[in-house]
């Protein structure tokens, strides 16, 4: 798992119909490390908002959260961090 900001709506009007119905959202990678800074596209399951900080599980494991491995999404928000925890 990794953690997130989510810092942008994706809108597709063209996709492929196995993701109609999900949330798609641009998310930068925080906390440190190699990956610090990157963007990624994620599927968010849990409602989560612009400028909130998240958990993101990736490749199979995020199929599963959508309970349909053939769905191709390798990431999905699974949790949004509190307020109170510093990853910046």
């Amino acid at each position: 798992m990794i953690t997130a900001k989510l810092i942008d709506h994706i809108w597709s009007t063209r996709k492929a119909e196995s993701l109609n119905g999900l949330k798609l959202m641009q998310a930068e990678i925080i906390g440190g490390g190699i990956d610090s800074g990157k963007k990624i596209i994620v599927a968010d399951i849990i409602s989560a908002g612009i400028g909130d900080r998240v958990i993101v599980t990736t490749g199979s494991s995020a199929r599963r959260m959508l309970g349909d491995d053939a769905i191709p999404v390798d990431a999905v928000v699974v949790g949004i961090i509190d307020e109170n925890c510093k990853f910046e």
